[in-house]
């Protein structure tokens, strides 16, 4: 019974399930219901016009991308499908069903005891939950395992929301608004070599963002002119004609154009939800800051984040057929959304150090990616949600939080005899506590910046 209603809920999408569920919110805290069912309906807009502009852009890049596949004669048999496919492979998991009620319990207890000051309103990600749930079942054959994974993922979800919730704030200007996202856990590995990066002579201290861009190169830094020269250049390498070109850069130009008008929607949804949250918290728990946790287009206004994803589309592509080992057919994840959300928040926002950040991290997608291959092609042919041609493996490129997942999957593997997976998991446990010392000392100075309440 639970799980057809949660289903159903579910069912109706992010763009219907999360507005409803904030007009809920508005209401529970005393929000005129005209002002609630404002805010939540342009809520719903933002959300659905995000996601509009973001499949626009995906059937325009994608195919370019898979024109240059084709043109390269790749033999790669993991078909990466995208994050759609997979949502709806996860969902149908017999077991789905109670990674719901489970982030819900975390969630409660954390704010209770003060562990953590984010309310994530973001259910319809818990379909991430459940696909590192699918994945450690994969590894280690442990049921109890993959629910005790998914719950440490939902504890690192919220308590690095707690850790950028002011950095993402100066990126949007969006108040009272976090990121719970499994995305954002790549933060954790990208921060290391960011900090790196400041030791490079005029990357310290010079961030690169595109309205610097613009200020330098006048109108080259444009965004629907950087889009349509990105455009252009992604087609050319995929051998289009004169034709293909132009209109590929004009489809980019039109994307890059418009994500930054959808994106003040979210901040006019946003804005009064998050000053009559805050008054109520306020009234009950005194000294105590709260803010909602939602999912990641809210950061889609951004156009570093897809300047950054569109120069990478080559480089993603290549290193696809010169690295040993990968068997990962990029397409529907070309885009790399689940590195920007991360790197964005890392950087600050510079757009050199993101790409850098790319190049970088790009092998660990793709590896994990073939790694995880296998299992997710059984999964999918388990619960039936999508014919798979004898011989093809799919998978998806975007995997997000891909060093978490595998990590924690060799380390839960222990219980089969796998110690090498303890090892990975000290040197990662490691690498978040020097994660949490840097970014709360950023967080801390973005406060004394902006001249915000601690």
């Amino acid at each position: 019974m639970l799980k057809t209603v949660v289903n159903a809920i579910l069912g109706l999408g992010p763009a219907v399930f999360l507005p409803m569920l904030m007009l809920v919110i508005g209401l529970i805290i005393r929000m005129k219901l005209k002002k609630a069912f404002a805010a939540a309906l342009t809520l719903g807009v933002a959300f659905l016009g995000m996601n509009v502009i973001i499949e626009f852009m995906f059937s325009a890049i994608g195919p370019a991308s898979q024109a240059f596949v084709e043109n390269t004669g790749l033999q790669l048999n993991a078909l990466d499908l995208g994050w759609t496919p997979l949502a709806s492979i996860a969902w149908a998991w017999p077991y789905a069903f109670l990674l719901f009620p489970l982030q819900i319990a975390i969630n409660i207890v954390m704010l209770a005891f003060g562990w953590t000051n984010c309310l994530n309103v973001d259910m319809w990600n818990v379909w991430n939950k459940i696909l590192t749930a699918v994945i450690v079942v994969g590894v280690t054959g442990s049921l109890p395992a993959a629910f005790v994974v998914a719950a440490i993922e939902v504890v690192f979800e919220l308590k690095n929301a707690d850790l950028t919730q002011k950095q993402i704030y100066k990126i949007t200007g969006i108040p009272g608004i976090a990121l719970p996202h499994s995305m954002a856990l790549t933060a954790i590995l990208l921060a290391p070599i960011n900090r790196v990066l400041d030791f490079i002579p005029g990357l310290k201290n010079n961030n690169i963002n595109a309205a610097k861009v613009k200020e330098k190169i006048g109108i080259f830094g444009e965004n629907h002119v950087m889009g349509f020269i990105v455009g252009m250049l992604i087609a050319i390498f995929a051998k289009y004609d004169v034709k293909g070109i132009l209109t590929l850069g004009v489809q980019s130009a039109t994307a890059l154009t418009l994500f930054p008008m959808v994106a003040k929607l979210f901040m006019q949804a946003l804005a009064p939800i998050s000053d009559a949250a805050g008054e109520f918290m306020k009234r009950r728990f005194p000294g105590r800051e709260f803010y909602i946790g939602l999912d990641w287009p809210f950061l889609a206004g951004q156009p570093e984040i897809w300047v950054s994803l569109i120069i990478l589309v080559p480089v993603i592509l290549a290193m696809a057929v010169i690295l040993p080992g990968n068997g990962v057919l990029p397409f529907g994840g070309i885009l790399n959304i689940c590195f920007a959300g991360a790197a964005i928040i890392v950087t600050g926002g510079d757009l050199i150090r993101m790409i850098i950040l790319g190049v970088i991290s790009t092998p660990l997608y793709l590896y994990v990616a073939t790694s995880f291959a296998p299992m997710i092609t059984d999964l999918a042919k388990s619960v039936g949600t999508i014919e798979i041609p004898a011989g093809q493996l799919i998978t998806w490129n975007g995997l997000e939080a891909p060093g978490f997942r595998w990590i924690f999957a060799q380390a839960a593997d222990v219980i089969n005899g796998n110690f090498m997976g303890i090892v990975f998991l000290i040197g990662y446990l490691g690498i978040c506590v020097w994660y949490y010392k840097y970014m709360s000392k950023r967080e801390a100075e973005v406060i004394e910046e902006l001249g915000l309440g601690a």
